[in-house]
Parts: structure tokens; C-alpha cells; sequence
């Protein structure tokens, strides 16, 4: 199982909106392409940081369901154009867990 850990730095003021937006409109449609693990954001230290985890089969796994996510309309239309411009910073890393990781 691969983990990609997707961290997202928001502009200030707008985490509630782009919480909200996740929330309505990115969830539903990137739940079809992907399983969620977690999702956090920050309350304390490095602030207007969201944190997001996904898990795919393999890397093939990921690569072909990331290109259908980006040719959804319902994301590229009804998601990305009001939750970028809310971005200053996005960050991927994809992770494997080690053999006596609790998450595997």
C-alpha cells in the first residue's frame, strides 16, 4: 500500500472557506478516485496548514486514478477554480510504511 501525504498551505482568513469547500464539493469527487486516511489542519505552530493523507494499491495505482481525477469535470470545474486561488503552497510525498508500522 502506498500513503501520499498531500500538505497545503491556505491564505489567511480563508481555512474556513476552504474547509467548507473541501467539505461540499472536493471530498465527493476525490473519494471516487481515491481512499481517504486522514485529514487535519493546523490549530497551533505553522498555522494555515492543511494535511491530508491517501492511500493507493501501488504508484501505477495512483498515477492512473490522479490523470481520471484531472480530467472530472465535477473537479476541474466545480472544485479547482474557487479552491486554488485560496492556495499559496501545495506539497506531495508519497510514503511506505515500514513492516511494523500500525498503518500498512
Amino acid at each position: 500500500m502506498f500513503y501520499e501525504m498531500r500538505t497545503y498551505t491556505i491564505q489567511i482568513g480563508k481555512m474556513p472557506t476552504y474547509l467548507k469547500h473541501f467539505e461540499e464539493n472536493g471530498l465527493p469527487v476525490i473519494s471516487r478516485y481515491a481512499t481517504l486516511v486522514g485529514w487535519w489542519y493546523t490549530e497551533i505552530g505553522e498555522l494555515n496548514k492543511v494535511v491530508q493523507f491517501w492511500a493507493y494499491e501501488s504508484l501505477d495505482d495512483r498515477i492512473r486514478k490522479r490523470a481520471a481525477l484531472y480530467q472530472d469535470p465535477s473537479w476541474l470545474e466545480g472544485f479547482v477554480p474557487k479552491a486554488f486561488p485560496m492556495l499559496e503552497k501545495m506539497e506531495s510525498k508519497l510514503l511506505i510504511a515500514a513492516d511494523f508500522s500500525p498503518i500498512r
